[in-house]
């Protein structure tokens, strides 16, 4: 599959007129002060991410090319803003000391290669020198450092901007009917050991019909992920299950439990414990989540604007 998605991306940069001016590889994309962004660049920054992207849309040529074209504008005006933070650093008058350089590449070679062998193969493999890996580690931390710097860590957010927050978006917190379900997942295996799936299922709910316990025979028997709970996948919507399933859930009563439904790979056993309406959820279930969209968007804003900021004090131009 990999191979299938190389070449097809490969495909798509030869022949799919992914920004055709650019024939060679160090052909400039942008300018920052004297630091060019370059082809190559932001090519190999968008292949790091495109096969999700071939994947999705590989019967798709034309929205293929769309979204491509999409994400290297993206990764070009990330490594423009990169640049913009470096000659930010370097007119500033900042300074970083060698030492904690060392200590970077130090730890970065023990977490991602293990030993100084290993990373000197893995760069030989890629054609990069250890000067370059290492101006690599310097020019992250310092972009780190310097948006952390620049872009508050200790933004407050109102109680006020959260409850309007939850009253104009409030149907994004609206919840369809769920039932709080019980699970048995008998897989038709191929083992000749264990007895047929439809077999056991039948005699699992003989046992439920006898009086066994749905949670036991869930614990002993189920072959789902949630056995070790006994068969509990606590509150779902009917979009959660496959409709086979969902149809049935949704039928049953609080307390009732299911006959065999077989589909072509498994048996399952299903109990209703509990049902409610569709509803909002309160302010008081989403308020961490709102703080959260609110933190992101106000972030981004001060990102924005920092941003351009220093696009306004430095020479840029696009190509």
């Amino acid at each position: 599959m990999k191979r299938t998605c190389r070449t097809l991306w490969a495909a798509v940069l030869l022949f799919g007129g992914l920004n055709a001016r650019a024939e060679l590889a160090n052909a400039i994309q942008a300018v920052v002060h004297d630091a060019v962004v370059t082809y190559f660049e932001v090519n190999v920054l968008t292949e790091q991410t495109a096969e999700v992207l071939v994947r999705q849309y590989r019967n798709q040529p034309e929205v293929l090319n769309q979204k491509l074209n999409e994400m290297r504008a993206e990764n070009l005006e990330k490594l423009m803003q990169n640049q913009l933070i470096l000659r930010d650093f370097s007119t500033a008058g900042y300074s970083l000391p060698e030492s904690v350089i060392d200590d970077l590449v130090e730890e970065r070679i023990r977490s991602d290669f293990g030993d100084r062998a290993s990373l000197t193969k893995n760069l030989e493999a890629r054609g990069m020198t250890f000067e370059k890996f290492r101006r690599q580690i310097r020019e992250r931390f310092i972009i780190q450092q310097l948006r952390l710097k620049n872009i508050s860590q200790e933004i407050v957010i109102s109680p006020f901007k959260v409850e309007n927050y939850y009253a104009t978006h409030r149907e994004e917190f609206k919840v369809e009917d769920q039932v709080k379900l019980r699970m048995i997942v008998l897989n038709k295996a191929t083992d000749s050991k264990s007895p047929p799936a439809p077999e056991l299922a039948s005699d699992i709910l003989s046992r439920i019909k006898e009086g066994a316990a749905f949670v036991e025979m869930a614990t002993i028997y189920s072959q789902g992920s949630q056995r070790g709970a006994g068969g509990d996948w606590g509150w779902v919507e009917k979009s959660v299950l496959r409709k086979e399933l969902a149809d049935v859930a949704f039928s049953l009563k609080k307390g009732e439990y299911s006959n065999i439904i077989e589909t072509p790979e498994a048996c399952y056993l299903m109990l209703v414990e509990d049902t409610r309406g569709s509803r909002y959820r309160t302010l008081a279930e989403v308020r961490d989540q709102i703080d959260k969209n609110l933190l992101t968007e106000e972030r981004n804003r001060l990102e924005k604007q920092w941003i351009e900021k220093l696009r306004k004090k430095t020479f840029v131009r696009f190509f």
